[in-house]
């Protein structure tokens, strides 16, 4: 009991210090600071490994969203100075996990526990989901914040046409690679922790480093997903009067791809549900 009480106070210490940093760095807006502070200290008071997952997401996210200012600031109609993500855009990027979160700690309360489907399928599973989970939303970042300045010219996923940059649904090689990368660091945020939270035998310690791989393959997928919904169900046009790529039809916009269904918050929150149910049924099968 008095482990959980420490672990509570570090939850909210942490998110605390996260929180005002991030509204002071203008990487979250008031909104987003106050949606943060709640569910990072949640994933931390409930497992430390869910915590560093969070926090690499948010922390490697925000610096690469900064990372070349000036160049998307000519590229990105909608680029805003340190990203100031609000209440909605970090529940499109922690909603999922959040509920997940919830339930695992309803399952086993504040247990650290090693992937074994043998020992708890239900348990893998949630920990699978929420692994699949920040392996997109980090994907989808870094393939985003890295692929936009890529000298490579993008193509559009459904017809490999090439495309300017900034369109939805546009893609390069540095960007998928940046995603896979993503992914990786997620699944080592995974592993590395456990060795130190959690106790068991050696072959289920040792298979518990398939989180990685599987986590890179999530970044990809996640990315892919991500940009085949922003290819078909978001639009992307281009405005002659601004010079730029925009996501909104208008009298001076030239349709490039896509439909007016989803917004981007919308296109992240589908395909990060599609990525979690994927690496969830993966989970049970690999442990």
């Amino acid at each position: 009991m008095e482990n959980h009480l420490i672990q509570h106070i570090i939850a909210a210490l942490v998110s605390s210090i996260i929180a005002f940093r991030a509204y002071r760095k203008k990487s979250l807006d008031l909104s987003g600071a106050l949606a943060g502070f709640f569910v990072v200290t949640l994933h931390i008071a409930v497992n430390y490994r869910f915590g560093a997952m969070l926090l690499v997401f948010f922390f490697t996210s925000s610096k690469l969203t900064k990372y070349g200012g000036e160049k998307k600031r000519k590229l990105d109609a909608e680029f805003k100075e340190g990203g100031q993500r609000n209440w909605i855009q970090v529940l499109c990027n922690s909603g999922i996990a959040s509920l997940l979160v919830l339930v695992a700690w309803k399952f086993t309360g504040h247990q650290d526990k090693c992937l074994d489907s043998k020992e708890s399928g239900l348990l893998v599973s949630l920990v699978g989901g929420i692994i699949g989970h920040y392996c997109c939303c980090n994907g989808d970042t870094w393939s985003s914040e890295l692929g936009i300045l890529s000298d490579e010219q993008p193509r559009l996923i459904t017809t490999f046409k090439p495309v300017k940059r900034g369109t939805n649904g546009g893609v390069t090689k540095a960007g998928l690679l940046a995603a896979a990368a993503a992914g990786t660091v997620i699944g080592l945020a995974f592993v590395l922790p456990g060795y130190f939270t959690t106790t068991c035998n050696s072959d289920i310690a040792l298979k518990q480093l398939l989180v990685i791989p599987l986590s890179a393959l999530a970044g990809l997928c996640g990315s892919v997903i991500d940009s085949l919904l922003g290819a078909t169900m978001q639009f992307s046009g281009f405005c002659s009067v601004r010079n730029k790529v925009v996501g909104k039809p208008g009298p001076t916009v030239k349709k490039i791809s896509g439909l007016s269904i989803l917004d981007n918050n919308a296109v992240n929150f589908v395909s990060v549900l599609l990525t979690s149910a994927l690496v969830s049924i993966a989970c049970l099968y690999i442990f």
